[in-house]
């Protein structure tokens, strides 16, 4: 079981924020360093300073981390072109020496693009297809041939489809709930496969759906890696666990309900039912960028027995 450190920098956190954290990822032995991709803190609070974008945070821990994978739980399809979050992606992906993974989704929060002066279209899940599309046409593109696209959406004539990632193939990431469509998709142009905030029953059924739909297509159902995002709350004692649940604006009873919360072993004890129902990776959500204390918690009695 891989465990990923998956931060939401939108309800307040620096640069430098995300640096100490992404460097207590590498330093801890996690696999990797994810971030949300809003500009808009949900829920109360100021969300001071003010938001940070995905991929120039990417772009700066790609110079300041040596081993962890960096990526995005997800890039909002609403906020970019396809051609140009492609070239994006890759330079990052070069700046890190091939460490990078694009999580994309079709974006769903309209009050920040309102706030930012973003357009929301109506249609965004025949726009994310065309993305995907797109994305990973240009970079599977031979280099000195071009690439086109005639979409409803996006039109590209006579690309050159520059430039190219640093690793042959960067990994893929398409979630969510949906029923069809989704799986559909992410049998479609996915190496990954995530659901949110699911509960082992939920995940479990839409497992099933995306393995169903890899056949179809003609792929093998475990041609994808499966994997779950879940809020982690951890603490030697239950007096711990509480100050943690209190900090983030959580009570414990509905974390340990909907997430991972108790003591390393109860969280150990979950991950695996997860792990029994095909998910191999888990990305922790972690609210409290400050409480490097709880990295090294997770890091040396949770991660531990699961290595």
């Amino acid at each position: 079981m891989d465990l990923r450190i998956f931060t939401e920098p939108q309800q307040g956190a620096s640069y430098d924020t995300l640096l100490t954290v992404a460097k207590a990822t590498e330093d801890l032995g996690f696999d990797a360093f994810y971030r949300s991709d809003h500009y808009l803190r949900m829920g109360s609070g100021d969300g001071l300073p003010g938001p940070t974008d995905a991929w120039i945070t990417l772009a700066g821990l790609a110079r300041e981390t040596n081993r962890i994978r960096l990526g995005t739980l997800m890039t909002a399809g609403t906020f970019r072109l396809p051609g140009v979050l492609a070239i994006q992606v890759a330079q990052v992906d070069q700046m890190s020496g091939g460490r990078v993974e694009l999580g994309l989704g079709a974006g769903w929060f309209e009050e920040e693009h309102k706030a930012y002066g973003i357009p929301f279209p109506k249609e965004k899940f025949g726009r994310l297809e065309e993305q995907l599309a797109i994305i990973t046409g240009l970079w599977e593109t031979e280099t000195g041939k071009t690439f086109s696209y005639d979409g409803t959406y996006y039109q590209l004539s006579d690309s050159p489809a520059l430039p190219k990632p640093a690793q042959a193939k960067v990994p893929v990431l398409i979630g969510g709930h949906g029923a069809v469509r989704t799986p559909r998709l992410a049998a479609r142009y996915a190496d990954e496969f995530n659901i949110p905030f699911a509960s082992i029953e939920d995940s479990e059924k839409q497992f099933g759906r995306v393995r169903d739909a890899a056949v179809a297509a003609g792929r093998g159902a475990d041609d994808l890696v499966y994997s779950n995002a879940l809020v982690v709350c951890v603490g030697k004692n239950d007096a711990e666990v509480a100050r943690r649940a209190s900090a983030i604006g959580r009570e414990v009873e509905e974390i340990k309900a909907n997430g991972l919360a108790g003591s390393p072993d109860e969280v150990v004890e979950k991950i695996g039912r997860y792990a029994t129902i095909g998910s191999s990776r888990i990305y922790l959500q972690v609210l409290d960028l400050h409480d490097l204390e709880h990295l090294e918690l997770i890091s040396s009695r949770v991660q531990s027995q699961l290595s």
